[in-house]
């Protein structure tokens, strides 16, 4: 016959199997239904729609919310996802204004921002490098901010090459082209002040004056360097001499000094700097400030020619038969 105390001990050992083996049952059933809970309720909708903007307006109560988030696909259920604001969040404390979602979220972080008034429009930090063109700006813009068309952007800034100030900007996500064109404008005006008196003392049309800083800032990348080449460039205008300068190619072709042949410097183009006379007919580019003001302040030199060695080293010449001499010893 087995001891009491062992039978005693026998029996609780099956009771607490038993108990153990309900509480597992119990947690899978629980799991089971918090993520059903989830998924019919909580989770990102499969066809979230990212980079869309959504309005809350104010005064809105919690059904409401939650109508106009479901209708715009932010969340999958509008009745869980009103009890979830009125539980956690508050039927007052949802925040008004234009709530932007580049990414998909669930429901209890869209409760979350609405209740912090967390619009996620900070703005981006966006570097537009001197002597980018407006197309390559347009680009630049398309890649970084939502919904942004190039082809719009370079619409309503035709004619505006030159005027649009390359800059590092902070800008809204959701700006629109004509915001940022704007900015880009006001932005030339602003910095150009501080050059006024220098370019009116030049004596040159601002047009003029950025279309050099434009050719400028394709040629050289120094001050110093620019402003000779700017000399150079100046009095071969005075004289009746073509400007000749190669990085107008660019513009038309997209060829840089190394690539053009006989057959480019002969197109027919108003940019083409050696089939005409003067300066282009505009800028082939958005000059910095230190182009604009190198052009200004030119530097008075004997030479007339000049070249850019692979090094980027310029080289100076006062005669034709020594810049064709410096190509063959620095462009063989």
């Amino acid at each position: 016959m087995r001891p009491r105390f062992l039978v005693s001990l026998h029996g609780l050992h099956d009771a607490l199997r038993q108990m153990r083996g309900t509480y597992k049952l119990g947690a899978v059933i629980f799991i089971l239904t918090i993520a059903l809970f989830y998924a019919i309720g909580f989770q990102a909708p499969n066809d979230f729609p990212r980079g869309v903007i959504v309005e809350i307006k104010k005064g809105s109560g919690a059904k409401q919310v939650a109508e106009t988030l479901a209708e715009n696909n932010i969340i999958v259920s509008s009745t869980w996802f009103t009890s979830l604001l009125v539980i956690f969040v508050g039927e007052e404390r949802v925040i008004a204004g234009k709530y932007f979602f580049p990414e998909e979220e669930n429901a209890f972080t869209v409760a979350w921002r609405l209740a912090q008034g967390d619009y996620e429009l900070d703005p981006i930090r966006i570097t537009l490098p001197e002597g980018a063109t407006i197309a390559e700006m347009g680009t630049i813009l398309g890649r970084r901010l939502f919904h942004f068309d190039a082809a719009t952007f370079a619409q309503i800034t035709e004619g505006k090459e030159g005027y649009l100030f390359p800059d590092t900007y902070y800008i809204s996500p959701i700006a629109s082209p004509e915001e940022v064109a704007d900015l880009m404008k006001e932005t030339f005006l602003r910095r150009i002040e501080s050059l006024a008196a220098d370019i009116e003392r030049f004596g040159k049309t601002l047009h003029e004056v950025v279309t050099m800083a434009s050719l400028l800032e394709k040629e050289a990348r120094q001050m110093e360097t620019r402003r000779m080449i700017a000399g150079i460039l100046w009095k071969r205008i005075e004289i009746g001499m073509p400007l000749q300068v190669d990085a107008a190619f660019l513009y038309i072709n997209g060829k840089n000094t190394f690539q053009l042949t006989e057959k480019d410097l002969a197109i027919d183009s108003p940019y083409n700097t050696y089939r005409n006379r003067g300066l282009p007919v505009g800028p082939i580019a958005n000059p910095g400030l230190a182009s604009i003001e190198a052009a200004v302040t030119p530097i008075t030199s004997p030479y007339l020619y000049y070249l850019a060695d692979k090094r980027g080293v310029t080289h100076y010449s006062r005669t034709f038969a020594e810049h064709v001499a410096k190509k063959r010893i620095y462009l063989p």
